[in-house]
């Protein structure tokens, strides 16, 4: 299960996304991006049952 934390980078709010506590590279963007994926969510989870294996 993913763990989902928030962070700061040169003073804007990040949101990190990690696989489990141990990740060494998390997943994390700012607000411009995360508006980018909310606007395109149902793209994108139609792009992961395409291709999920």
């Amino acid at each position: 299960m993913a763990v989902v934390s928030e962070s700061e980078f040169k003073g804007n709010a990040m949101i990190v996304l990690a696989n489990d506590e141990d990740d060494k590279y998390p997943f994390q963007f700012g607000v411009k991006k995360a508006k980018l994926v909310l606007e395109s969510i149902d793209e994108i989870k139609a792009f992961v049952a395409k291709n999920d294996k």
